[in-house]
């Protein structure tokens, strides 16, 4: 299993790198294998990867996607993601990894929310749409993975675990 978690500040401030780092090591027992960080003025993801699917650092995250900017954390298993991926590359996209992350990314850029009705597997998610200056969280149906949020006055903090939102 994997980590994520990330904080929006909807005042414009930009987040604390120091509790970000704190996030990252509650999120270390997670993901052993490796673990990043985006910041975006007032956004910043955070991700703790178990490499599963593919073990290369092509599947390194936080993950960008160089078409659109856009950049996901993701936890799970997308099951059906080598369907996904040959009917996305048949719409005309291109991928540089082999596991399911990089699927989600493209799968939100032809699909936006609706990718959710496309994806079978358990997860947890969040991208960072920069063209809309949005952040966009989704989780399995039947919320097998862990997400856990707060909105707190001007920002929302959201984790894979509580500690990690504590911190």
């Amino acid at each position: 299993m994997c980590g994520i978690g990330g904080v929006i500040h909807f005042d414009g401030q930009q987040p604390d790198k120091t509790r970000l780092q704190a996030m990252l090591g509650t999120l270390e027992r997670r993901g052993p294998d490796s673990g990043g960080m985006h910041v975006d003025g007032a956004i910043a993801l955070v991700h703790r990867r178990l490499a599963i699917i593919d073990l290369s650092e092509k599947s390194s995250q936080p993950m960008h996607d160089a078409e659109t900017g856009n950049v996901l954390v993701f936890n799970g298993t997308i099951y059906n993601y080598p369907s996904l991926r040959e009917e996305l590359q048949r719409s005309g996209h291109s991928f540089r990894s082999d596991g399911d992350t990089e699927v989600i990314l493209k799968a939100y850029a032809e699909w936006g929310a609706q990718c959710l009705q496309h994806l079978h597997g358990v997860f947890a998610f969040a991208i960072w749409d920069v063209r809309r200056q949005q952040l966009f969280i989704a989780r399995d149906r039947m919320g097998i993975k862990p997400l856990y949020y707060s909105l707190d006055g001007n920002r929302l903090v959201f984790a894979s675990s509580i500690q990690a939102i504590l911190a």
